[in-house]
């Protein structure tokens, strides 16, 4: 059971957002003072600011695995600390520091000079961690809006280009029905139950004597499903993904990163938390909404990215493809099902992180363009051998193909929706990463077999582009040889969140 501590020691508790929030202020004041100094000759800051903000989240990581207090619900019952809380924010966090590290030779070459998408990346960080150790319907939906505001402007970070403009309006206009949907949803629930905690709406809707008046409340279950369905936007998955393609295209490559890998994980745990524990009462009508999302955003990844010749937007849709497959093992409603889903979650960004590590990279040294259709690809084995073997290792993990880490991945959530007789939603699974093998595959037929002519001077990779991807694919390629850290890691925190 949780335990009541003092106000002195929530702050203890708090300390990574509470570290990441007031630093950030810091970097604002160097940044404006510097970059503004005629004495300094109007420095360009983006390296200095980036490296700073990498260096504050390794000292927020820092914070938060050593965090001494776990097991607190701590701020008047607005936030949680528990062991599910501190792995998701690890995640969080060493995903943004790859991303930010990547994005480095990205801002050099494309002149992205503007520091403060780097302090708005932070800023959505933070804005996700209070999303994950969120303990109240209003301070989720506070959390949700810091993350949003600050990745609705770094959509739009290149405002010279229609593209960005654009992808930034899409992404606002949509992100804004979204959190509307979310807010009425809340109101709603607290309408209706007088509560916006978690721990009391659980006990309302696991109550016996109110559960048959819950069942007969058709304002209680409009409100869930609209929570559920902003949520959903929130993921991308089908059928609310339309803004997913045209974001990921229309934004820079390391924002396109950036929103491919981390938001994801925040907001996945935030549904794990509601419908595994505080929606559980109400298992039917979020239950069959998350299934037919799950088909519908396998299918719509699946066959929407066949058509695809722009890298962004075939990424994009497989995206949503892979969200499909999460969904499939909340949808179960067990713990082996939660267990499933965060496995897949890890494997993806492992996968994702490699994926923009080249495509943040690659250039052609002559004009230093960089690779924007399918079919600039090809002949990049002539070109780098090493740099394809490992894009190749990647799209075989992406497929599923045994023995590499992707594979148990789908196999888990799989076995996940198969245990809870989910037969048809299983089929479903296996059929379309069948068919999404086609546009993987595609990818390495492209470089290996389409063209014998090389990349006219390939441009060479930075030394930490090169490391993360070296580790990432050693990762996903020896994955099966030891997998124990990461199953006991997973296992210990998803039991503690379902005690």
């Amino acid at each position: 059971m949780f335990m009541e501590f003092n106000f002195n020691v929530d702050w203890i508790a708090a300390l990574p957002e509470i570290f990441i929030l007031f630093l950030v202020n810091f970097l604002i004041v160097y940044a404006v003072i510097y970059s503004t100094s005629p004495h300094l000759g109007y420095p360009i800051l983006i390296r200095n600011v980036t490296w700073l903000g990498v260096q504050v989240l390794g000292l927020a990581l820092m914070l938060n695995v050593s965090n001494p207090i776990i097991g607190v619900i701590g701020f008047n019952n607005l936030l949680i600390f528990d062991n599910f809380s501190i792995l998701v924010k690890s995640v969080i966090l060493l995903s943004t520091i790859i991303t930010l590290i990547l994005a480095m030779d990205y801002s050099k070459f494309e002149n992205l000079n503007c520091f403060e998408y780097v302090i708005l990346m932070i800023l959505a960080v933070a804005g996700m961690m209070l999303v994950v150790s969120s303990y109240d319907l209003i301070a989720m939906y506070l959390a949700i809006e810091l993350q949003s505001f600050c990745m609705y402007i770094i959509a739009s970070l290149k405002r010279e280009s229609e593209f960005s403009t654009e992808a930034g309006l899409k992404y606002f206009i949509l992100g804004a029905f979204s959190s509307g949907l979310l807010l009425f949803g809340c109101s709603l629930l607290y309408g209706f139950t007088g509560t916006t905690n978690y721990q009391q709406l659980f006990q309302v809707f696991s109550s016996v004597d109110k559960a048959v008046d819950i069942e007969i409340s058709n304002a209680i279950i409009l409100g869930v499903l609209f929570i559920l369905v902003g949520m959903l936007f929130k993921l991308s998955a089908a059928p609310f993904h339309f803004w997913a393609p045209d974001v990921y295209e229309g934004a820079p490559t390391s924002v396109t990163a950036f929103f491919a890998i981390v938001p994801k994980i925040a907001v996945l745990s935030l549904v794990v938390r509601l419908f595994s524990f505080v929606f559980y009462g109400l298992l039917l009508p979020w239950q069959e909404v998350l299934i037919l999302c799950s088909i519908l955003s396998m299918l719509v990844g699946t066959f929407g990215a066949l058509s695809q010749n722009k890298i962004k937007r075939l990424l994009a849709y497989s995206g949503i493809g892979h969200i499909g497959y999460m969904m499939m093992g909340i949808s179960a409603g067990s713990i082996e099902g939660i267990y499933a889903t965060f496995f897949y979650v890890i494997i993806y960004v492992v996968m994702t992180v490699a994926t923009f590590s080249i495509l943040l990279s690659i250039r052609k040294q002559g004009n230093l363009s960089k690779l924007k259709y399918l079919s600039d690809l090809s002949g990049l084995f002539l070109s780098n051998p090493q740099l394809a073997l490992s894009f190749a290792v990647i799209m075989f993990s992406m497929c599923g193909i045994p023995p590499l880490a992707g594979f148990f991945s789908k196999t888990f959530v799989f076995i996940a929706a198969v245990n809870m007789e989910m037969y048809f939603l299983a089929i479903m699974g296996v059929m379309t990463s069948v068919v999404a093998s086609f546009y993987y595959i595609r990818i390495v037929k492209l470089m290996f077999f389409d063209s014998k002519t090389q990349i006219d001077n390939l441009n060479v990779l930075s030394k930490e582009n090169s490391l993360f991807l070296s580790f990432c694919c050693i990762f996903l390629a020896t994955f099966f040889l030891w997998p124990t850290p990461l199953a006991l890691t997973l296992h210990n925190s998803i039991v503690y969140l379902c005690l």
